[in-house]
């Protein structure tokens, strides 16, 4: 394709002129798709989107600016998704929080190539606002979920929500990094979303916000081998 700002022979059919940085970014998914979040130059996804070399500085100053912008979008996506989950999990606080966490494997299987941006590009949301405002919104939706969670204990025995949001937070994102990625090369006798609900129901125990009979989803008082035992 050629035009105002596009070049022959670009990989991408779809780019019409007005829309570079929407070209830019989805080329950019499918780069990291391909090749992850290091294994492409700027040029690369200037070819990619169909564009010349010099477009997407209309757009981005380099390529890791580019990189933010995909982490961004990423973050505002899983936040969506997170805070959809908490509304719409159910009719316990439970309920909420285990929908919150299933939503968690949910989106890194849908959208691999916003995760890998977002937890494996090196891009620090602390060196962006937008991307920074944008995680703290997908924390914040898990951090309320635990908080009504950990309501029903006493308050002097009340661990901080944040602290429980990102402890069951890293528990998703080990399941995911270990078991839940087609390149993980680990596999187990479980599926990832029985792994994740047994570390976090033994996490929750331990913390005495669950009953030793209670369990979201219908699942063994136990975990996923409680029948066998």
């Amino acid at each position: 394709m050629t035009g105002a700002e596009g070049a022959p022979g670009g990989g991408r059919k779809g780019y019409h002129h007005g829309n570079l940085r929407e070209a830019l970014v989805e080329a950019a998914c499918a780069l990291i798709a391909r090749k992850g979040p290091h294994g492409f130059t700027f040029a690369e996804a200037a070819r990619e989107a169909g564009v010349s070399p010099a477009a997407p500085y209309r757009h981005f100053k380099d390529r890791e600016a580019l990189l933010a912008e995909v982490a961004r979008r990423g973050f505002a996506l899983f936040a969506d998704l997170l805070e959809h989950a908490r509304t719409m999990g159910g009719p316990s606080p439970l309920a909420a929080f285990e929908a919150v966490w299933r939503a968690y494997l949910a989106f890194a299987r849908r959208e691999p190539a916003y995760y890998v941006a977002m937890f494996e590009s090196g891009i620090r949301p602390a060196d962006d606002p937008a991307l920074q405002a944008a995680s703290d919104r997908a924390m914040a939706a898990m951090t309320a979920a635990a908080e009504a969670l950990i309501a029903r204990l006493p308050p002097d025995r009340r661990p901080p929500a944040l602290m429980v949001s990102m402890h069951v937070w890293a528990l998703a994102h080990g399941v995911v990094e270990l078991v839940a990625r087609q390149d993980a090369g680990l596999r187990a006798p479980w599926a990832p979303d029985e792994l994740l609900e047994s570390g976090a129901l033994v996490y929750l125990r331990g913390l005495g916000v669950l009953r030793e009979d209670e369990a979201p989803g219908g699942a063994p008082p136990h975990g996923p081998d409680a029948a066998g035992g």
